[in-house]
């Protein structure tokens, strides 16, 4: 699950990158880029690839929509709150009921 909450890191460092193109940027990006889904590897260890994927997403979209609100004011309605909710109420299914020991 590490590897999800690292999805709006790079997403961040990609933002940088397009404000301006320098070496620190794309060497913030190209990181957190490698590490997300290296730590999805390790989640594979203990759980199925489907499984790890679908947590490392789901977690990974709805921290990059609080990122995004609480950062970079992006809009958040009632109706957004609830679909991300959903993808939450996903995860925590999927985890709860796969065994998976993330």
């Amino acid at each position: 699950m590490a590897g999800g909450f690292l999805e709006p890191v790079w997403v961040i460092g990609l933002k940088r990158l397009n404000e301006r193109r320098t070496l620190p940027n794309i060497l913030f990006a190209g990181t957190f880029m490698i590490l997300s889904p290296l730590f999805l590897s390790f989640g594979m260890k203990d759980m199925g690839m489907g499984i790890a994927y679908s947590i490392w997403t789901g977690v990974g979209a709805v921290a990059t929509l609080a990122v995004g609100y609480l950062m970079y004011h992006d809009d958040m309605d009632l109706r957004k709150i609830g679909f991300a909710s959903l993808i939450v109420a996903g995860v925590i299914g999927i985890e709860l009921f796969s065994g998976a020991s993330a």
